[in-house]
């Protein structure tokens, strides 16, 4: 079983967990963009691209008998830290439908661009299914 790490006296973050402790089998999904699975973008907004990243890390996730709860970590790479923030609210929306109320150790992190020119955002994704 996984555990959230919350230093005593901290408060408590909202949207994510300063660590998780987990045991069992790993898996390392590489980095989802916001295409369907034939490689073809269907949205061009950031909410949109977010909601397909996740299905695509959903989907690899199935493959390894995972589901959302077994999420550890997430890097999220984002090409326009303005648009990730006017899209919060439908971030959140989007979250709680398909992953939850599972938060993971996460980064955000903004970057330059993605090798993919039309990507939105690219999420890493590290997952522990108990032993």
């Amino acid at each position: 079983m996984n555990r959230v790490l919350l230093p005593e006296g901290w408060p408590r973050p909202k949207g994510y967990s300063n660590g998780i402790e987990a045991g069992g089998r790993m898996v390392f999904v590489a980095g989802q963009i916001g295409w369907a699975p034939e490689g073809v973008f269907v949205e061009t907004g950031f909410a949109g691209q977010f909601r397909q990243t996740i299905e695509n890390t959903l989907a690899v996730l199935a493959e390894a008998g995972a589901g959302p709860e077994h999420i550890v970590r997430m890097t999220w790479y984002i090409v326009d830290k303005r648009e990730y923030l006017d899209a919060l609210r439908e971030i959140g929306a989007i979250w709680r439908e398909l992953i939850g109320p599972h938060y993971p150790a996460m980064a955000v992190v903004e970057v330059k661009g993605l090798i993919e020119d039309a990507a939105r955002i690219e999420i890493e994704t590290t997952a522990v299914i108990p032993a």
